[in-house]
């Protein structure tokens, strides 16, 4: 069973822009009062009886249940029947509310995360039960909302199940839905051939091929960045909440989204061009994490090595390419002819002979 993902603009009508944002914004005050009491309730077992602060303490009673997704789900059932605001959006989108504030805490808990916060905005809803035909050529169905008309930029899979839809808000005010598509067909993966070529990331270039190829990285941030201080700067003396401060928190978002579209475009580009010219690619498996916690975390983040990574692992499908990660350490310290290890190069040598096998 495979999972496939695709996304869709959407034109809805402005009803449904309206209906979108009224949902967004209810989905946003749920998500913050379930953490707000979520987050009282860890305050007021953080010190011991004995040992509380003079100044001020959160008291809740000792018998007080520790919050959790099925009573806070209880909870909001309750809620309905004094809030009639709670009853606009679909029970199950609020549902998923919830349920993403309890994989914070699973996150928080297993993989070291740090404590959820609280959110500005909400982006997006989940519809994760769908009515019967949900797609019907360029539409989709949402429930309590009805037909949205999306562009059909690509087909839908042959023989594949919706399961889910996702419905995204972005910065500049579009609409996307993204579809999982589920299947129960195992997709042949390619298999090594000839025709290899391996290539490694950087900040001087962007990308060097094995082929003497270089790509030169663009710097999408650096070039972007006086506006973005610009705009910042006006943002700093406004109050938050009045009109000023309103006006400018949408450029400065809609300044980062173009960011964000021009460098992920970049990556695409370079990823079928690099699909085209090779059946097998190979690439170092980095330590990204580290790298962006350097002295050159803004430029490390801003070529986003990452992001093209996933891409690229993505791309090389369609063209039935062998994709692979190979280990970072001592790659460029071994001969490519015989494996023997040379030791480590200094930049003052530029041309290394093995000793062994005399490949140069």
């Amino acid at each position: 069973m495979q999972t496939l993902t695709y996304e869709y603009k959407l034109d809805p009508t402005p009803d449904r822009s309206k209906a979108f944002e009224q949902w967004l914004m209810i989905c946003h005050k749920a998500y913050n009062f379930a953490l707000r009491e979520r987050k009282d309730w860890v305050n007021s077992r953080r010190c011991s009886v004995n040992a509380c602060s003079l100044k001020q303490e959160y008291i809740l009673p000792a018998n007080a249940p520790k919050p959790t997704f099925y009573s806070q789900c209880k909870s909001l059932a309750a809620a309905k029947e004094t809030n009639p605001n709670l009853k606009i959006p679909h029970t199950h989108i609020m549902q998923q509310v919830l349920r993403t504030l309890e994989a914070s805490f699973v996150a928080m808990w297993e993989r070291g995360r740090g404590f959820p916060r609280f959110k500005k905005r909400m982006r997006s809803l989940l519809y994760a039960q769908l009515n019967k035909m949900p797609v019907k050529a360029d539409r989709v169905n949402l429930p309590k909302i009805g037909w949205v008309k999306m562009r059909l930029s690509r087909p839908f899979p042959f023989g594949c199940e919706l399961k889910q839809v996702r419905v995204v808000k972005w910065a500049s005010g579009f609409y996307d839905a993204t579809l999982a598509f589920q299947t129960f067909v195992e997709v042949p993966q390619p298999t090594p051939s000839a025709g290899g070529v391996g290539i490694d990331l950087g900040l001087l270039h962007f990308l060097a091929k094995s082929e003497s190829e270089l790509v030169a990285r663009p710097r999408f941030l650096v070039d972007g960045q006086r506006k973005l201080k610009s705009l910042q700067r006006q943002l700093k003396p406004k109050t938050r909440g009045y009109r000023e401060s309103q006006r400018l928190q949408p450029r400065i978002a809609r300044h980062h989204e173009s960011i964000s579209n021009a460098r992920k475009d970049f990556h695409f580009k370079t990823a079928h061009h690099l699909c085209d010219s090779a059946l097998m690619i190979f690439a170092e498996d980095l330590n990204l994490k580290a790298m962006s916690a350097g002295m050159l975390c803004k430029h490390t983040l801003d070529a986003g090595f990452r992001q093209f990574l996933s891409i690229l692992a993505h791309v090389w499908f369609m063209p039935e390419v062998y994709f692979a990660k190979v280990e970072a350490n001592i790659t460029s310290q071994s001969c490519p002819n015989c494996q023997t290890h040379t030791g480590k190069i200094e930049l003052s040598e530029p041309v290394r002979k093995c000793q062994t096998c005399g490949y140069q």
